[in-house]
């Protein structure tokens, strides 16, 4: 293992546990591939997996293969989030699908692309300011119609 590849670990950031996959693994290209890393998910209790984008397919990246659509959607299904680190760079500038894809998800609640980690820990963090500012809201309304 090199002194950049870590194994794959947990923190926790914006009130979410947080899955980081050992870059250093194998493609995830099948069904097969996406359960075990949802296994992996939930033995840990995460809710988000950090994905680095080495542990990807290039066939990831080409919206009508099917593969990104195949593997978000599981995830979705078991109401994990999903975010993709790394340099994707080569891939947008290739492909005004997948910029607008990127986009879309980036605007979205669960899959989002980073070029780094510190990027995931910031919007989970925003994230969780503005769920608490919306519960302090509703709490304040609740409290004044009681009153």
């Amino acid at each position: 293992m090199s002194e950049n590849e870590q194994p794959q670990r947990i923190t926790e950031s914006g009130g979410l546990r947080v899955l980081h996959v050992d870059p250093a693994g194998p493609p995830i290209v099948s069904s097969e591939d996406t359960s075990d890393l949802i296994g992996n998910a939930w033995v840990d209790n995460a809710d988000v997996i950090a994905l680095p984008v080495s542990r990807l397919d290039a066939e990831f990246f080409r919206l009508a293969s099917g593969q990104a659509g195949a593997i978000l959607q599981k995830v979705a299904n078991y109401q994990l989030k999903l975010a993709v680190i790394g340099d994707i760079g080569a891939q947008l500038a290739a492909s005004g699908a997948l910029r607008d894809f990127v986009w879309e998800s980036n605007r979205g609640e669960h899959i989002w692309f980073f070029d780094e980690t510190s990027e995931l820990g910031q919007k989970l963090e925003q994230r969780k300011a503005v769920l608490d500012a919306a519960l302090a809201a509703q709490a304040a309304r609740t409290a004044g119609a009681a009153g």
